[in-house]
């Protein structure tokens, strides 16, 4: 069964409970996030300092019927090595539990990779915590690269 088309979209305001809902939705996250409704103050002091910060994005992927079902974080970091090269980071990268297994997590890692591009960034880098053992494999097969204790991937 073919899934409906998925967009990608700046993050607003409403869509926090989603985004902090996904993140909490593992073994790992469920430790650090707290989805409670109403969300605690602190989701929306971050979101209003990245929405402020013209090197942070925060993405949302959309479903056809406004359903969020993925979430990521691009920081786009000028650098002063590498001849000034600017580098993209991508963090906090979640996809909703029924759309996992599925080939759209590499369709948002793609999406964010472009995005990179597009702004002119030379590398693309990541960390993950070291228990998410799945995600090594998953970033290699994209041709992220072990290279220090995070992945890069030269553009």
């Amino acid at each position: 069964m073919e899934r409906d088309p998925v967009s990608f979209r700046p993050a607003c305001s409403a869509d926090l409970p989603a985004i902090v809902a996904m993140l909490a939705d593992d073994e790992i996250g469920k430790l650090r996030e707290d989805p409670r409704l109403p969300l605690d103050s602190a989701y929306m002091l971050a979101f209003d300092a990245i929405k402020a910060d013209a090197n942070q994005f925060l993405a949302v992927a959309v479903e056809c019927d406004g359903a969020i079902v993925g979430s990521l974080q691009l920081t786009f970091i000028p650098g002063f090595a590498r001849k000034g090269a600017w580098r993209g980071e991508i963090e906090a990268v979640r996809i909703h539990k029924r759309r996992r297994g599925s080939g759209f997590g590499r369709q948002m890692i793609q999406w964010a990779i472009s995005q990179c591009r597009e702004r002119g960034c030379s590398l693309v880098q990541l960390t993950m915590d070291k228990e998410r053992t799945d995600s090594h494999y998953f970033y290699e097969k994209l041709g992220f690269l072990a290279s220090h204790e995070g992945f890069k991937l030269k553009l």
